[in-house]
């Protein structure tokens, strides 16, 4: 069983399984949280995003896990550690997507921050990256509220993406 952050004070953190299909489909089928991304994915995509990190989850010890609200056990997206090619390098990156109707509500940023301690804390990283696209501004905010300054304008997956890095990952003041 791979590690996993530990709660934050209003989510849980969990690895995904084949069981979560039906919550990652609807996720990541979504327009609205996927519109930074060329387009939303299918359900069989979805399969595989799930597929993926559990490769993740065998192969590095970590990968995207499941959010869940703690008081109710309700499912509100995904958050974790993957690794990205940026201009061809491997960097750690952390990834989010948050339900919409649990956008706005700062999840993204508590989850992420936790990511954060984790990848400094747990697996003793040296260096964390998120990868936004130019035009999610909400992305950016998260990245910078959790200590990761922007860095320089990059290429990743084909798409132009601004880098928002830091070396070493920061400790919350």
């Amino acid at each position: 069983m791979p590690q996993v952050p530990p709660p934050t004070e209003r989510l849980a953190f969990r690895p995904m399984t084949t069981d979560d299909l039906d919550d990652m489909a609807a996720l990541l089928g979504d327009p609205d949280v996927m519109r930074h991304y060329p387009r939303p994915r299918t359900r069989d995509e979805a399969a595989g995003w799930i597929a993926w990190n559990q490769r993740l989850y065998q192969q590095e010890g970590h990968g995207l896990w499941i959010l869940t609200l703690r008081a109710t056990g309700e499912f509100v997206g995904d958050c974790g550690l993957t690794p990205q090619d940026v201009d061809g390098v491997t960097e750690l990156e952390i990834g989010y997507h948050v339900r919409t109707a649990y956008q706005g509500r700062g999840f993204a940023t508590e989850a992420a921050a936790a990511c954060r301690d984790f990848a400094r804390d747990v697996l003793a990283a040296p260096r964390l990256v998120a990868i936004v696209r130019p035009d999610n501004v909400p992305s950016q905010r998260v990245a910078e509220k959790i200590g990761l300054p922007f860095e320089r304008d990059a290429t990743s997956h084909d798409l132009p993406v601004r880098l928002y890095a830091a070396t070493p990952i920061p400790t919350p003041h």
